[in-house]
């Protein structure tokens, strides 16, 4: 057991954690004689090694941030994203790409403005955070469980650890992020501490997750133990619908969600059918409004066109145009009608998507298959939750926090960034780069306030 006082105390070593330690290590050495005068930052990780979410983050390659400017990235941000427009102008997305430049790694743009480390290795990410926090000062300790955080009468904070370690510290930020992927260590703590503390927390959900259609899993055993309406957990058997389905990405196509019968949704780009359900960029922007509205009992549905590009019109034209040719070949053959069905799909979709269309679309009528191709309809039965989810929803209330510092407006010297927030973004690296920028500003201004004391 040991007793440290320190300056600064950051406890969770992911993407906001990092860059604030850095920052926050940054900022006071800047200011007060350079080097010489170092603070004291500690960074508290209750895992064994720093940036375990960073790690698998796009399948391990990582997009790191997004570099559309404030008006079009502000789009993808929910559900305030006018709290964050001061942390993004103060580290813009071009700043995190200096950022990571100047620490060792370098990075690349890809289409939609993405930015992915060059070598498309996540670790390089992490590695890079951790060099800047180490090299500008901070000490990171892993394997620190925190177990509770008591405010002081003097102002000062004590963090005390499952180990029976105290730590003691005049700025606190906390960025334990949310519920998802709890393996890598998010398990809501920051959210139970902050609730402690007296600040507002929004209920929190799974986003940019799979949905499941109906049908698509053995719902007999879904969601079996969860609390959450709709969750269906993503080791769910398969049906033999979703075996059929799973492992086909739709290109090109347009996603149409509906809730309660009113549509809220029609955007154009891929999907994925996946051992969760619905995924892929378009399934992940649906995620967000869809588990809101099946949390809340309502009803929703997605349809698919498979041939946004085409009018039905000109559709069922082409459609006609195959099955006379279709029926002109199989004269002499002995075709049955439903052969020739089959063969005017093929024709007209992948050849393994074929069988797991059907189960939605049976393709009893040539002159119902157009219609069918334009409006693939589905009922979404549910969704996966925070074992497999990317990103959680709600948190602590920015109505809570200043959005110019990132500090507790009831707790002076206390610091929320990140995925604690109630702020979760789009696929396409909005989400990091929240978290960067929180966290930035979190840090130096945790260092500000050190500097004020002294």
């Amino acid at each position: 057991m040991q007793k440290e006082i320190a300056d600064i105390v950051i406890i969770g070593a992911g993407a906001a954690g990092l860059m604030a330690g850095a920052s926050a290590a940054e900022t006071v050495s800047a200011k007060s004689g350079g080097a010489s005068v170092r603070p004291k930052v500690i960074i508290l990780e209750k895992m064994p090694r720093p940036g375990r979410k960073i790690i698998i983050t796009g399948k391990g390659r990582c997009n790191m941030t997004n570099l559309k400017d404030w008006q079009d990235f502000s789009t993808h941000v929910h559900p305030k994203a006018n709290f964050l427009k001061n942390a993004f102008y103060n580290f813009t997305p071009y700043d995190t790409m200096e950022f990571f430049s100047r620490n060792g790694l370098e990075t690349v743009a890809e289409r939609g403005d993405r930015v992915f480390p060059a070598e498309g290795n996540s670790k390089d990410v992490v590695d890079a955070l951790v060099k800047a926090a180490e090299n500008a000062g901070a000490q990171i300790l892993t394997g620190k469980e925190v177990s509770g955080i008591d405010v002081n009468g003097d102002g000062r904070f004590t963090v005390e650890t499952a180990e029976g370690d105290t730590f003691v510290c005049s700025a606190l930020v906390i960025t334990t992020g949310g519920l998802s992927y709890p393996a890598t260590g998010s398990t809501g703590d920051g959210l139970k501490w902050a609730s402690a503390m007296g600040l507002r927390t929004v209920p929190c959900f799974p986003s940019l997750t799979a949905l499941v259609p109906k049908g698509y899993k053995r719902e007999e055993i879904s969601g079996k133990g969860s609390g959450m309406k709709g969750h269906v957990d993503r080791c769910t058997p398969l049906s033999d619908t979703g075996s059929l389905l799973n492992g086909n990405r739709l290109k090109n196509v347009s996603l149409k969600i509906s809730i309660d019968g009113t549509e809220v949704m029609d955007e154009f780009g891929d999907l994925d059918f996946t051992d969760g359900g619905l995924e892929g960029p378009l399934g992940f922007k649906a995620s967000r409004r869809c588990v809101k509205a099946l949390l809340n009992g309502s009803k929703v549905r997605a349809a698919i066109d498979m041939k946004p590009a085409v009018p039905l019109s000109e559709l069922d034209t082409r459609i006609m145009s195959l099955w006379n040719g279709i029926n002109e070949e199989a004269k002499n053959r002995n075709k049955s009608r439903d052969e020739r069905m089959r063969i005017l799909l093929s024709r007209l979709l992948p050849s393994d998507l074929i069988r797991g269309f059907l189960k939605y679309c049976p393709a009893n009528d040539v002159k119902k298959v157009g219609k069918a191709l334009k409006n693939w309809e589905m009922d979404i039965c549910g969704y996966v939750g925070y074992e497999r989810c990317v990103i959680t929803a709600g948190g602590v209330s920015t109505d809570e926090i200043s959005p110019k510092t990132m500090e507790a407006k009831a707790v002076p010297g206390l610091y929320i960034a990140g995925e604690l927030l109630d702020i979760d973004g789009d696929t396409g690296g909005y989400n990091l780069q929240c978290a960067f920028s929180t966290g930035r500003l979190a840090g130096q201004s945790a260092a500000e306030k050190i500097l004020n004391l002294r």
